[in-house]
């Protein structure tokens, strides 16, 4: 029951993610098209730059549980299809470790940068939106990835051991 939670705000987290996404490519665009027709009188976007830093911060961490519950993170599988499952089990519970150790560094390290953006009261240069406002929902996004990669992590401890433990049959065991 946990896991299903985790796996459907880590698919809904990152749909919002693809919605911010397009916003920023549609609103990129029509910079693009005013920036260079501006000798008819058209304009780019006001602050289009700092919109397009603070939104592709909530677009990655927002999508980072969802790469998670569906193992999207880099794997090198040329060799690992040859080992023994028990070194492939050691190898996978060891990964998955990690990156519950970097999931939970970036995600403490974030808290601390919207805690100092906060009290600092530090504001884009040209619009003057509060940097705080985009470092706390990445901030979201970076402990639900948290939980993700914990839940991930128990996942590969506690899945049976068969004799092809290739990365096509993980998602089977899934």
């Amino acid at each position: 029951m946990l896991k299903a939670l985790i796996v459907n705000l880590a698919r809904w987290f990152a749909l919002a993610g693809g919605c911010v996404l397009m916003l920023l490519v549609a609103m990129t665009i029509v910079s693009i098209i005013g920036r260079s027709l501006s000798h008819y009188g058209l304009a780019p976007v006001v602050g289009d730059f700092e919109l397009v830093e603070q939104g592709m911060a909530i677009v990655i961490f927002w999508s980072l549980p969802w790469c998670q519950v569906q193992y999207g993170h880099v794997a090198v599988d040329i060799v690992a299809r040859y080992f023994p499952p028990w070194l492939d089990r050691a190898l996978a519970i060891l990964t998955q470790c990690i990156i519950v150790l970097i999931a939970l560094l970036i995600a403490w390290q974030s808290v601390n940068g919207l805690l100092d953006k906060y009290n600092w009261h530090e504001t884009s240069i040209i619009l003057g939106l509060p940097i705080w406002w985009s470092y706390g929902l990445a901030v979201i996004g970076a402990w639900l990835w948290v939980l993700a990669a914990c839940s991930t992590l128990a996942e590969v401890i506690f899945r049976p051991v068969i004799a092809n433990n290739s990365p096509d049959n993980f998602g089977e065991m899934m």
